[in-house]
């Protein structure tokens, strides 16, 4: 299950594999943290399914080659512990650590840093020194079963009322058109703008108590970004919610098959 850790979780395991999602210019200019390699979020996010919303099961998935040969040049293992950052709370982070999981990487050995780059570096090191990793051959093998749905599988679940359906939109998104029956939860509205990282434990709980979210029911998340669902999934998961699915097509492809929205 993938979780999210504290500076001093990293700090204390040297063998873990440290990621830095930001663009090469941050990395190389600003700095990093001491081994992290530097495979930014462009590189691993598919433009053509950003464009279209995702469709189908598919997703915004990378293709699967390209993935394999960015993951080992950058020298990452699939039996390797990764741990993911950014400078932005850890929303582009997160979508690593997804992709990862859909591809195969044991979610035991997905982490996130609790917090961000200029959190870290307020109180730890940072380098510009950048690693040489020896070359790996990163493996592909997708799980029989992801939490990644259909709008089938979304719509039935919004029809039966077995599941809490979540927008991971804004506001006035939410307010146009929205999956029926579907609460918002705002990814930003889990994250502490002085640490940069996750709220206290349990603000968190009642912030998602407050919108029917609780680890005894069955949760669906959808967005128009495959960052922001990702990071409400991580925190899902790291805090031991069991069954969370997600859905990463468009709302304009799911009224283009002929399913209703409601409106706010």
């Amino acid at each position: 299950m993938t979780d999210i850790v504290s500076a001093e979780w990293v700090l204390d395991r040297p063998d873990v594999r440290i990621v830095d999602v930001r663009d090469a210019w941050e990395y190389d200019g600003i700095g990093h943290l001491p081994g992290a390699v530097n495979v930014p979020f462009d590189a691993y996010r598919a433009d053509a399914h950003e464009a279209e919303g995702g469709e189908g099961s598919a997703g915004m998935l990378p293709d699967e080659g390209e993935f394999e040969a960015l993951l080992g040049e950058a020298g990452i293992s699939v039996d390797d512990h990764v741990v993911a950052y950014d400078d932005t709370h850890g929303v582009f982070a997160a979508r690593l650590l997804v992709t990862l999981e859909l591809f195969g990487h044991d979610p035991a050995k997905l982490h996130l840093l609790d917090g961000d780059f200029s959190a870290w570096q307020l109180e730890h090191e940072t380098t510009g020194e950048v690693p040489e990793p020896a070359p790996t051959d990163y493996a592909v093998d997708p799980p029989a079963e992801t939490p990644l749905v259909d709008a089938d599988a979304v719509s039935a679940a919004a029809e039966s009322g077995d599941a809490v359906i979540v927008d991971t939109r804004e506001q006035w998104e939410y307010e146009e058109g929205h999956i029926p029956g579907a609460v918002r939860l705002d990814w930003q509205t889990l994250v502490d703008d002085e640490t940069r990282g996750l709220r206290p434990e349990d603000e968190v709980r009642e912030i998602l108590t407050e919108r029917g979210i609780v680890p005894e029911e069955r949760i669906v998340l959808y967005c128009n970004t495959a960052r922001r669902i990702s990071h409400t999934y991580v925190v899902l998961r790291h805090l031991g919610f069991e069954d969370v699915a997600f859905y990463e097509g468009s709302l304009t492809e799911w009224e283009r098959q002929g399913r209703p929205l409601e409106t706010a």
